[in-house]
């Protein structure tokens, strides 16, 4: 793969998305997708369904402004499978029946459409959206989300020359459909790895053919992290950048180097990996005036088994409380401090076996899919039972392991504590939808 830039100028790259500068006033965005499987577009040279979007892989960017209305009109032309579409980022704020996960929203059935209407209400930035059941992740069917200043707040960098969209993520040799199978399987379910890391849905660059971090890295050339996760961040310039599962950030980087061509990568955290691995993304960067192709070993990261550099990194990254955000006011004038804790919950989580097959278990409870969407159930006042209402034992763990449908009564307005506790041999990511989050320990 590969990227033209112009010598001299910044870029800004994205591992995930990268943003910026678009119109005026909120607007209503209408945008039409039709969701099928493609056998041809084989991202690894082997035969397996691909979800595209309009024929994509990845899906189109979505581009928005602060505020602006978002309508996604979804036909699900899958084989026979019900889908779900997630907005990861999207706050969803004072309604969150359009979050696309099976515990709010009811499957788009085949041969059907469902038309999604949301906000980005105050919120600015890199995000990116994918199919959230039936294991359709693995297959594809994501995208990057952009969601750009309005013009009457500064950002906080130089205009930009160019803009670039990169996605990186893992994926199979083997259809989706039989890797869920597998799941029965607890050496399947809990300890595989996936066979191949791509970029923006290509193979790495030289190579014949979602549980992973990466360490991304561009060859002679620093990066300076500008956002991430929707906020600007105190900048600061790195020459690699840990990126965990589900985030995303910007940054820029300067075409300052000689005219030629420049590796890209992505390589996994806590994997021994070589220059040839397949686990190893490879792109390109191109100068667009370059007669020289790319040659030699791939640049350095540091070793992934160095939990302290990722750490220390983490902890560098700071939220830009001077620059302005979604809103005139800068972000320094929201008072986080002093605050009064309503709740605390912990969440620790484990590996079980229920009822022979094996489980990612939260205090010994097991998420079982009802027919009836959660919320929607709320709605009517769980008057048939869907779920469990406060029986989650949020500060305990239950004796024996169990499937469960257990929702938590919390205080509206309030402030809650949540605490995780990884008794994983791994590296463990939450995915906690439509909240914003402040990392406090």
């Amino acid at each position: 793969m590969a990227f033209t830039g112009h010598h001299g100028g910044p870029i800004a790259f994205a591992t995930l998305i990268a943003i910026f500068v678009a119109g005026a006033n909120a607007i209503d965005i209408f945008l039409e997708w039709n969701v099928a499987l493609d056998y041809t577009i084989q991202p690894v040279s082997v035969y397996q369904p691909v979800i595209t979007i309009n024929g994509k892989f990845p899906g189109p960017l979505i581009n928005t402004t602060t505020n602006d209305f978002v309508h996604v009109n979804v036909f699900n032309n899958m084989d026979h499978e019900s889908l779900l579409f997630t907005w990861n980022g999207i706050q969803q704020r004072l309604n969150s029946w359009q979050d696309g996960v099976s515990g709010t929203n009811c499957p788009i059935l085949p041969s059907t459409n469902w038309t999604y209407v949301f906000q980005t209400k105050d919120q600015i930035g890199s995000f990116f959206y994918f199919p959230s059941i039936n294991f359709h992740k693995a297959a594809g069917g994501f995208g990057p989300i952009c969601v750009n200043n309005r013009n009457v707040i500064a950002v906080p960098f130089p205009k930009l020359e160019a803009e670039f969209d990169l996605l990186i993520g893992d994926w199979s040799y083997d259809s989706y459909k039989m890797d869920k199978l597998l799941l029965v399987d607890k050496q399947a379910a809990i300890y595989s790895i996936p066979d191949i890391t791509l970029m923006n849905g290509k193979c790495p660059f030289g190579h014949p053919m979602d549980c992973l971090s990466y360490n991304f890295r561009i060859q002679g050339h620093q990066m300076v992290v500008v956002e991430t996760e929707g906020s600007y961040t105190n900048q600061i310039t790195v020459d690699t950048l840990d990126v965990h599962v589900g985030q995303s950030y910007s940054v820029l980087v300067t075409a300052d180097q000689i005219e030629a061509d420049y590796y890209i990568v992505a390589s996994p955290k806590l994997q021994p990996s070589s220059d040839s691995s397949s686990l190893v993304g490879v792109g390109v960067l191109h100068y667009s005036n370059s007669n020289t192709q790319v040659s030699g070993p791939l640049p350095i990261g540091p070793d992934p088994f160095n939990l302290s550099f990722s750490v220390i990194q983490a902890k560098s990254i700071r939220w830009n409380m001077t620059a302005g955000a979604a809103r005139p006011n800068p972000q320094g004038t929201f008072n986080v401090t002093n605050v009064t804790l309503s709740q605390t919950f912990i969440l620790q989580n484990s590996v079980a076996e229920i009822q022979g097959l094996p489980r990612y278990v939260v205090k010994n409870v097991s998420y079982y899919t009802q027919d009836t969407p959660l919320k929607l159930a709320d709605y009517k006042g769980n008057g048939s039972g869907v779920y469990d209402l406060d029986q989650f034992p949020v500060k305990s763990v239950n004796a024996e392991a169990a499937f469960g449908v257990s929702v938590v009564t919390g205080n509206h307005k309030g402030w809650i504590e949540l605490v995780f506790k990884n008794n994983l041999g791994f590296m463990d990511s939450w995915h906690l939808d439509v909240f914003g989050f402040y990392v406090v320990g």
